[in-house]
C-alpha cells in the first residue's frame, strides 16, 4: 500500500469555463492555466503520482509543451492511470477537498466521482470529493482562485 498527497491552485479569470472534477459548472470565471485548470484534477494526478514516488504532473506534462495547451485535465488522468497501472498499482480509494467560495459544487460531486471513476477505473465508492469555503478568508475567500486537495491510497496489484 503507498499513500500520496497532492495539492493545486489557480487563479480566477474571466474569458475561461469553469471546469472541476471534468464537469463544466456555469460561474462567470473559470480557472487559469496551460491545460483547462481542472484544479481537482490535478491534485489528484499529483497525489497518484506521489504514492508512486513519481514525481508531479509539472514533470509528466509541462507547461512549456504547447502539447498539453488547453488539453482535457481528464486526458492527463487517463495518462497517470496508465502510468499506475504500468508500475502494477491500482486505487484504494481517494479522498479530496474543493476549497471555493462559490459556485456550491454540491450539485455536481456525484457526477465528479462518476468521471473520476470510470477514468481511474474504479467504484465510485473509492472516490470522496467534499467542497468547503473559507468563510471569506485567503485568496479562496476572496474568489481570486480556488484550490483542491486529495490523498489517495493506491494497492498493489
Amino acid at each position: 500500500m503507498r499513500i500520496g498527497m497532492g495539492y493545486d491552485v489557480h487563479k480566477l479569470v474571466e474569458g475561461r469555463k469553469l471546469i472541476v472534477g471534468g464537469v463544466e459548472i456555469p460561474h462567470e470565471r473559470g480557472l487559469l492555466g496551460h491545460s483547462d485548470a481542472d484544479v481537482l484534477i490535478h491534485a489528484i494526478m499529483d497525489s497518484i503520482l506521489g504514492a508512486m514516488a513519481l514525481e508531479d504532473i509539472g514533470k509528466h506534462f509541462p507547461d512549456t509543451d504547447n502539447a498539453y495547451k488547453n488539453i482535457s485535465s481528464m486526458v492527463l488522468l487517463e495518462k497517470v492511470y496508465d502510468i499506475m497501472v504500468n508500475n502494477g498499482y491500482e486505487i484504494g480509494n481517494i479522498d479530496c477537498v474543493v476549497v471555493a467560495q462559490r459556485p456550491k459544487f454540491a450539485p455536481y460531486i456525484h457526477i465528479m466521482r462518476e468521471n473520476i471513476g470510470r477514468t481511474l477505473n474504479t467504484s465510485i465508492d473509492n472516490i470522496s470529493i467534499k467542497a468547503t469555503t473559507t468563510e471569506w478568508l485567503g485568496f479562496e475567500g476572496r474568489e481570486e482562485g480556488m484550490s483542491a486537495y486529495c490523498v489517495c491510497i493506491l494497492n498493489k496489484n
